[in-house]
């Protein structure tokens, strides 16, 4: 019977310190040891799921094969792992607290006082454990959200210390990243708001077994002792967190400073060498990419890049491929419609267009406007969900002829020639509070021979994660093909519309699903690879 290693990883100081890439990297160093890791993040927002968030506030929403709209280190997961995760890994306050009302309400406590220790308490621990069980992991790594000292996260933190308790030192081990400011009028990093975290961590209960210490500048031995001393812990388990160029050379860096053989020995398990190399000869295409390639990026979310943070590390995988080196041209939507000369200069020197996808009217004239541009310049074209409706707007109203569609999310009565809300019939996933229905997670998708999509793939039959409102209107399906748009995916039972492309045009392909969520480093998504390879033979 495996008996699963539990490894928390919480954060000091301030939050945005990458605790997602730090338990990433260290899931795919145990991963390339021969282990079987499971990651899990705990969100201590009252919101059921980060699904209708701003992206402003919160970055992309992540989309997992079962439907589950997650946080968007659930990425970083599966981009490090490469692996599928479920609905197990990832856990709200929202979810907890909705859970043990309705269980209150209908009477299953017997008429006991609900509270934070034990109820809610428990009730991370016990799906802590549905997780192990459900995985079969060697090692389940869990990261809580946020920075220690919040309200918010306390009861993370007390599950985390029971769990210590009841499991024992051989089960259990705390990673703790924060962070080291730099003082410039003094020339020098400063240790003391890492011992005051982690004395906030001690004054839970918890004692760290790694520090890793973020930093953007190099860090001398001597502040390191000094971190061990003070915050009592092993030299050997500071640990150099430096800002770097590339995300993916985190567990390298790591594993440098054998953070493996660390948490081998803290567990008593015969001590693996972990197998990076080819974490090694990605890093090395990182660093050497010969062509300098340019991507239109044109959305409304711009100045937030982690709002499309699972695009954005799609195309660059991509672009590791292929030996270059990406330069993103961050365009806004609004200001394309409303003719800015310095948004259209950066469209206009980018090698290739991408739209992600998006909810709401604003900024949609001005992705029309640039999926015109991209077709009728012949320039590479990928659009992403909402990104392949805009397409079939365009096409519809430029050349098809059809008349003048719009593409409000607010208007249930649309007269929309090109887009619609599924028909109830239709309705075959999740009704939500937002008051719409989306179609969420993996469907199947049937791809037509010889087209573009296809020779991408090579096969006839994918699977792809979805997640938005509306659908291709297949009342106007015919005069669209007529007109010259390639239909070449559906759905197996051929209602849906899942791809369109252009026949005679270098790449111009809209897909209604978001193949970034399946994109990994070591092994970047067909759709962008070969984008990227229209973009650099264009």
């Amino acid at each position: 019977m495996i008996k699963t290693k539990y490894i928390f990883i919480s954060g000091g100081v301030c939050s945005g310190l990458g605790k997602g890439i730090a338990a990433a990297s260290i899931g795919a160093i145990l991963k390339a040891a021969g282990f079987k890791v499971f990651s899990l993040k705990f969100d201590p927002y009252l919101n059921i799921d980060p699904g209708t968030m701003n992206p402003y506030q919160h970055g992309e929403v992540f989309v997992l094969d079962d439907g589950t709209e997650t946080d968007l280190d659930l990425g970083h997961y599966e981009r490090f792992l490469d692996e599928n995760l479920s609905r197990l890994s990832n856990l709200t306050t929202g979810q907890i607290y909705d859970k043990l009302l309705n269980q209150e309400r209908r009477g299953e406590f017997l008429g006991k006082t609900i509270q934070i220790i034990p109820h809610i308490t428990n009730a991370i621990k016990d799906y802590i454990f549905q997780a192990a069980k459900y995985s079969k992991a060697d090692f389940l790594i869990m990261e809580i959200g946020g920075t220690v000292g919040d309200i918010e996260g306390e009861p993370y933190l007390e599950a985390a210390r029971q769990l210590h308790q009841e499991q024992g030192d051989g089960r259990v081990l705390f990673v703790h990243v924060s962070l080291l400011p730099y003082l410039k009028t003094s020339n020098e990093l400063k240790t003391k708001p890492t011992q005051a975290s982690v004395r906030e961590l001690r004054r839970v209960g918890i004692q760290p077994d790694i520090i890793l210490c973020r930093t953007d500048f190099p860090i001398k031995k001597d502040l390191l002792d000094k971190i061990a001393l003070f915050c009592d812990i092993p030299a050997v388990a500071v640990i150099p967190a430096m800002t770097i160029k590339s995300i993916y050379e985190v567990p390298i860096n790591f594993e440098k400073y054998k953070i493996s053989q660390i948490i081998f020995k803290k567990f008593g398990i015969i001590k693996k060498r972990p197998l990076l190399t080819a974490w090694e000869k990605l890093n090395v295409k990182v660093k050497n990419g010969k062509q300098l390639l340019s991507v239109a990026m044109v959305g409304k979310y711009t100045e937030h890049g982690d709002a499309y943070l699972s695009v954005l590390e799609a195309l660059r995988s991509a672009v590791y491929f292929h030996n270059a080196r990406l330069v993103v041209e961050w365009i806004d939507a609004e200001k394309l419609e409303y003719q800015d000369k310095k948004e259209w200069q950066k469209l206009k020197r980018a090698q290739g267009v991408v739209i992600p996808g998006g909810f709401g009217i604003r900024g949609t004239e001005g992705k029309i406007l640039a999926a015109k541009y991209a077709r009728e310049t012949n320039k590479p074209f990928l659009g992403l969900c909402l990104g392949m409706q805009i397409a079939t707007i365009e096409f519809a109203r430029n050349v098809a002829k059809i008349s003048k569609a719009t593409s409000t999310e607010f208007d249930a009565k649309t007269k929309d020639p090109v887009i619609h809300i599924m028909p109830d019939q239709e309705k075959k996933l999740l009704s939500r509070d937002y008051g719409a229905t989306m179609r969420l997670g993996a469907w199947d998708c049937t791809l037509i021979k010889g087209t573009k999509t296809f020779k991408a793939y090579g096969k006839n039959n994918i699977s792809e994660r979805h997640r938005h409102r509306f659908e291709f209107n297949n009342f106007y399906r015919a005069k669209l093909e007529q007109a010259g748009l390639v239909i070449s995916g559906t759905t197996p039972d051929h209602k849906l519309v899942e791809i369109v492309e252009l026949k005679n045009h270098p790449w111009f392909v809209g897909v209604q699903f978001h193949p970034e969520f399946k994109s990994r480093p070591l092994r970047p998504h067909p759709l962008f690879r070969d984008f990227i390879g229209a973009c650099i033979k264009k």
